[in-house]
């Protein structure tokens, strides 16, 4: 990026912010002398973050100032634009609102476009990247309103509620555009784990209330939304490390599952020794996507949706609650996950039952569910491989990502803005966020160039 004489303002900005910086160092002098007790000690620590906020907030704008461009012309990807004002503008920093005077430039009928807000990379008109940041991450974990309470009584910047509710939408926008170059990137830069001999990919769904489907009678509709997980074990079995994804609601998950598949892709290209283990409940979607996903490797329905189908079907068959049902359903549980041959004794068993009570539905239903998986039901061989066969991880990968988030009292989401916050929640999760947002904040910087025939005015220094 070419490197720019400063315009005549900065030597504004430059002596504001040196006047602050000897400022701050004859108030904090000041407060370092003055007696203090207990009572005041909180009130004094106050002064001290206020005193370096101001210094803060001041050399913020001059480095902004300085990134401005004051010239007849310049040149952006290629096209040249033409200076049509100056204005004064407020930002949002990590220290608070900084105000900056800055040139704007058109090209032909084009909204205006500001080259210092290109060079250094304001994010949605007026965040800083770094206040861009931290704001996403506060509102991934919390709603604007309480990340509005969270920012006052930090004391720092300050940004509202409306704000906050925008600012992850657009950082969405942005994101989705360029998904799956970002997406890409991430694969290429991620790392196995050196300690993995297993990966085991899982796939689930939970409900969301959306606002664009609402019931007949006005209620709140609610559709699913798409978690998966990709989770490295070592040769013992313990989880190393777990990858997150989250979708808002898309018919067959088709998004999460082409994900998913690339991630797999990827992670089998650095270590094509992993044993592959895919893991989800019994829905039908869920496996015709798995087992095409890794056919040679090894698939499990998740040993607990499996326990409670059969808790499920002797319940009706001995009623709930009953001595002799619970007896049979721990020693069918134990022979189903113990017994190498366990499943097909559970079959027996309940076949056996259901001969005795042939109107009974449940039990031809657990029965069908049993039959339909049971070649995904070796958990005895799957723990004696020291293999995971449960899906809590994607399990609580819908709590953690979703639920908590977006289930909360009277919320209602649309596509998008749900999106950008499982987008954001899942890159954190993931411990991909680093990353993500160095790919994410560079799309909002853009190179500013000088015309050859355009001379650049000195700058006046300051008096």
């Amino acid at each position: 990026m070419p490197v720019f004489h400063a315009p005549s303002h900065c030597a504004s900005h430059r002596a504001r912010g040196e006047k602050a910086l000897a400022r701050l160092v004859e108030q904090v002098n000041a407060l370092r002398t003055r007696p203090v007790t207990g009572e005041d000690f909180e009130e004094m620590e106050r002064e001290f973050r206020a005193l370096f906020a101001e210094a803060e907030r001041e050399v913020v704008g001059e480095t902004l100032a300085r990134l401005d461009v004051d010239l007849p012309f310049v040149e952006i990807e290629g096209r040249r634009y033409r200076r049509v004002l100056r204005s004064h503008a407020t930002y949002t920093s990590a220290a608070g609102a900084v105000g900056v005077h800055r040139t704007l430039y058109r090209c032909g009928g084009e909204r205006a476009v500001v080259p210092m807000e290109l060079r250094a990379g304001i994010v949605a008109g007026h965040w800083t990247t770094l206040a861009a940041r931290q704001a996403s991450v506060v509102v991934a974990h919390v709603t604007p309103q309480e990340g509005e309470r969270v920012f006052r009584e930090l004391g720092r910047m300050r940004p509202s509620k409306s704000s906050l509710d925008r600012l992850p939408k657009g950082l969405g926008r942005q994101w989705e555009g360029q998904r799956e170059a970002f997406e890409a990137a991430l694969r290429e830069g991620g790392e196995v784990p050196d300690e993995a001999v297993t990966v085991a990919v899982s796939l689930d769904g939970v409900m969301v209330p959306m606002k664009d489907a609402k019931r007949a009678d006005g209620t709140v509709g609610y559709q699913e939304a798409g978690c998966g997980t990709l989770t490295f074990h070592d040769a013992e079995g313990e989880r190393l490390d777990t990858l997150y994804w989250g979708r808002m609601p898309q018919p067959h998950k088709e998004v999460l599952k082409t994900t998913l598949g690339a991630e797999l892709e990827a992670v089998l290209g650095k270590r094509p020794a992993l044993h592959v283990v895919t893991i989800a409940d019994g829905a039908r979607d869920n496996w015709r996507y798995l087992d095409a996903l890794a056919p040679q490797g090894t698939a499990v329905v998740d040993f607990y949706h499996a326990a409670e189908h059969l808790k499920s079907g002797l319940d009706a068959c001995y009623g709930e609650g009953n001595a002799k049902g619970r007896a049979q359903y721990e020693k069918l549980r134990h022979l189903l996950r113990h017994d190498c041959a366990g499943v097909e004794k559970v079959i027996r068993s309940l076949n056996h039952e259901r001969r005795k009570q042939p109107g009974n539905k449940r039990i031809a239903e657990v029965l069908g569910y049993l039959r339909n998986n049971r070649h995904r039901m070796g958990y005895a061989e799957a723990k004696a491989r020291h293999l995971p066969i449960g899906s809590g991880v994607v399990e609580a990968a819908c709590k953690t990502l979703v639920t908590q988030r977006l289930k909360r009292s009277g919320m209602r989401w649309r596509h998008a803005g749900g999106q950008a916050i499982l987008t954001l929640r899942a890159l954190i999760q993931s411990k991909r966020f680093d990353s993500a947002w160095e790919l994410l904040s560079g799309t909002y910087r853009r190179e500013v160039n000088i015309p050859d025939n355009v001379v650049p005015f000195p700058c006046k220094r300051a008096a």
